[in-house]
């Protein structure tokens, strides 16, 4: 850490595995100097021209990381507290104080020792999710045949078994078997779900049932659960504002207690009370313990199926006050089908379900694909148009038989010169409108069902204080209709990407902290502008890309819980910062006084640090689980 806060080496965590054991080398440091206080405390350790000289020597040698630490600030112009620690020995062993400063010396390694602990234990929660997928894989190759190759060699494309009770190790679609699946792992849903031919599954989640063969999407750091691991990864370099005020106040305390020391000096010309002003005040507390509540915070998320790509996202989740929602694949399922067909007249049913499934023939757009599916229920035979112009917000421009075709919402018509009945829009139906070589064809209806957790969570975010918005491209009539099932109080509808945009830009106005929520291509440019972009999993690509946090499972219950999370961790933060202060202060103002003695001093110094990171590692993922379990063992004793 910048202010002087140990934290452990990359090298030094390649070697930790299960636990975390203190070097062979800090062990002796702590005993030989408790030992050497005892010795010193009965006076065993004979004077030498008056003076402990042996004590002093024996503490400027088992001090020696501290003074390294303090030279490597020197020269790198950094004020850290093992520099201000460094200072308080040197001046103790100036007076001659062996004891207080063997003293002085212990306290600091102890509370080395328990940061160094408490780091370790909160990355290595995290991850130990590293841990969880095979290295090699049972791949169908060669005319069937069964092989197993590294994980490294499975391609896109592949067919992969996955065995009775193994861990699935790919991305990818059911072809073949049936099972149920614990993907609690990825995204936090206790219960196991059945997956059968066609359903998808998650690298790291685990088979509980028959053996299942997986065509392969995609492999390694593509997939959900290497997106999971690359977040967690990031959140180590991705600094939030609150991590750099927190690395500045800790050098502002160093720079505060090295000149109330001095006025301590000053004003009453006592040593020991000058000493204890500058041991007394600590910054670790701050230092190592915001990184690690952030840290924390992510693991957590990240076990609750939720990404979230770095420190500064958990800032600005806890600060959100205003909530957008996009409808299609957000609030609802994304999974619409046709429940009406309205030909112009003259116009064949079956010429306008084979046009516009030619026209959404590439598309994966939910309503594309439930026009797809509305032509294979009328056995249309398959085909598909050419010079495809996907118009975000709007729907399709392409050619069929030579001929320009149009399908899409009213507007993408209108704004192209093809005439459109005035009609009647359907509540609770999105419409496809479609036109063949400027002439208008008819429409097709379609119905989504609104996600059964959405109830749920927009209450919880309502209590929470966050306003609710829906801004949705679809007609006003199905817009209206989730809107008041859902009870917005405030929505937009026939809103192209720009217009979504445009108004996130208004909402961004001092005050406000806005979070977008979407899945498509169309919410990109939302996600983008808004203070924190949250994507649906099942997204589109760009829209997962363009955000700043990724709700593997769509289940926006999810989404409370993080901000939740995101809030406590800022809660945690905050008592850090004026607990800090507050011992500090009292601390220095006890020691100014003479009402607190260097050996007292070095133990509030290391007792408070420690409270400080003990309270931080609330949020680690390790005590959650903990706490689970004891909260388990609780109700069957009741």
């Amino acid at each position: 850490m910048d202010q002087g806060c140990h934290m452990p080496s990359c090298h030094e965590e390649q070697k930790q595995t299960g636990s975390y054991r203190p070097s062979v080398f800090d062990t002796l440091r702590i005993l030989v100097t408790a030992l050497l206080i005892g010795l010193l405390w009965v006076n065993l350790v004979p004077l030498i021209a008056g003076v402990q000289l042996c004590g002093l020597i024996a503490a400027l040698v088992l001090g020696f990381p501290i003074y390294r630490e303090a030279f490597s600030a020197i020269l790198a112009r950094r004020m850290t507290m093992g520099l201000s620690m460094t200072i308080a020995i040197v001046a103790a062993v100036a007076l001659g104080e062996a004891f207080t400063t063997l003293v002085i010396i212990f306290f600091v390694l102890i509370a080395e020792e328990l940061e160094k602990f408490t780091i370790f234990r909160g990355k290595h929660s995290i991850r130990t999710l590293l841990d969880l997928l095979p290295l090699t894989a049972f791949v169908r190759r060669d005319g069937g045949e069964l092989k197993e190759v590294p994980l490294a060699e499975v391609l896109v494309g592949d067919v992969v078994l996955i065995k009775p009770g193994g861990r699935v190790v790919v991305d990818g679609v059911v072809v073949a078997g049936r099972s149920f699946v614990d993907e609690s792992t990825i995204t936090g849903e206790a219960l196991p779900i059945e997956k059968q031919r066609g359903a998808r599954v998650f690298a790291g989640s685990v088979n509980h049932g028959g053996a299942i063969e997986v065509c392969v999407e995609s492999v390694g750091k593509e997939t959900v659960f290497g997106k999971v691991i690359a977040a967690v990864k990031e959140a180590e370099s991705n600094r939030g504002n609150v991590q750099r005020l927190a690395d500045r106040l800790s050098a502002w305390l160093v720079y505060f207690s090295l000149a109330m020391a001095a006025v301590t000096w000053f004003v009453t010309g006592d040593a020991h009370q000058t000493i204890s002003v500058v041991i007394v005040s600590g910054a670790c507390g701050i230092a190592a313990g915001t990184p690690l509540a952030i840290y924390g915070a992510i693991g957590r998320a990240a076990r609750m199926g939720v990404i979230i790509k770095g420190g500064a996202y958990v800032e600005q989740l806890a600060e959100v006050n205003t909530v957008v929602f996009d409808k299609t694949g957000t609030l609802t399922y994304g999974a619409p089908r046709v429940v009406s067909i309205r030909p112009a007249p003259g116009v064949a049913e079956r010429d306008l379900v084979r046009i516009a499934a030619a026209a959404e023939s590439l598309s994966e757009h939910p309503i594309a694909r439930a026009v797809r599916a509305c032509a294979a229920d009328h056995s249309v035979e398959k085909t598909r148009a050419s010079d495809l112009d996907v118009l975000p917000g709007l729907g399709i421009r392409c050619l069929f038989d030579g001929k320009k075709v149009l399908a899409g919402n009213r507007k993408l018509l209108l704004t192209s010169g093809v005439e459109v009945p005035a009609g009647e829009e359907t509540a609770a139906l999105s419409e496809v409108f479609v036109a063949y070589d400027g002439l208008y064809l008819g429409s097709m209806h379609v119905a989504d069902k609104v996600r059964k957790e959405a109830y749920q969570a927009l209450r919880d975010l309502r209590e929470l204080g966050v306003c609710t918005l829906l801004y949705s491209g679809d007609n006003e009539a199905a817009v209206r209709r989730v809107a008041e099932q859902l009870d917005f109080k405030d929505y937009c509808f026939g809103m192209t990407p720009e217009d979504k945009f445009n108004r996130v830009r208004e909402l961004k106005r001092p005050g406000l902290k806005v979070a977008m929520v979407g899945d498509g291509v169309n919410d990109a440019p939302a996600l983008t502008e808004a203070h924190v972009g949250i994507a649906m999993g099942s997204g589109a690509d760009v829209a997962l890309e363009s955000a700043d946090v990724m709700l593997i499972g769509n289940n926006l219950n999810k989404l409370v819980d993080t901000i939740r999370v995101a809030r406590q961790c800022r809660r945690i933060i905050l008592m850090n910062f004026v607990g800090t202060i507050t011992v500090d202060a009292l601390g220095m103002g006890l020691a100014f006084f003479g009402l607190l003695s260097p050996i007292l001093a070095a133990l509030v110094h290391s007792g408070s640090e420690v409270v400080f990171l003990l309270n931080s590692v609330r949020l680690l993922p390790f005590f959650q689980r903990t706490a689970r379990r004891k909260m388990k063992t609780d109700k069957r004793d009741e």
